[in-house]
């Protein structure tokens, strides 16, 4: 009975050869085969690109961080300058104040130094004249020495 069991099975097995199928059947697990190597390299490759993956992902929110950083210091900035633009503008009229009295001082001083210089001029003038008008005339009370004879 095995025996003919088993010559049932090689018969059967010469009939699907002779009719292609086995031929098809073990396309199909080559092809099976194929895909499921494909598909193994594929995972192999996608683990392999998994840390830079990770990586460039990390890399890319950091960089999200860094710009949204960026531009709440902007807004903080804007912020700070908007706060002290009332201030800034307070001392701004404060400086020019304090720049007009400096510059109104300083007019004086030159007008009361230019006074002075006039005044210092007109009492050389004054001077001048007074000895000018000695010597031209000589007063009465004093001797008429020879002018060589005065000196020594």
């Amino acid at each position: 009975m095995d025996k003919l069991i088993e010559f049932g099975r090689k018969a059967w097995f010469v009939a699907r050869v002779l009719s292609g199928y086995e031929e098809r059947r073990i396309r199909a697990y080559r092809l099976h085969l194929h895909k499921r190597v494909e598909q193994a390299q594929a995972r192999k490759v996608e683990l392999r690109r998994l840390p830079e993956q990770a990586i460039l992902s990390e890399v890319r929110r950091m960089v999200e961080q860094m710009q949204e950083l960026n531009r709440q210091l902007e807004e903080t900035e804007a912020a700070i300058e908007e706060y002290f633009k009332p201030i800034d503008k307070n001392a701004q009229i404060i400086i020019n104040m304090q720049l007009e009295k400096e510059e109104k001082q300083a007019k004086e001083m030159l007008k009361v130094m230019r006074e002075n210089a006039m005044l210092d001029k007109e009492m050389a003038m004054k001077n001048l004249e007074a000895n000018n008008s000695n010597v031209v005339h000589p007063a009465p009370e004093k001797e008429s020495v020879p002018s060589n004879q005065q000196h020594k």
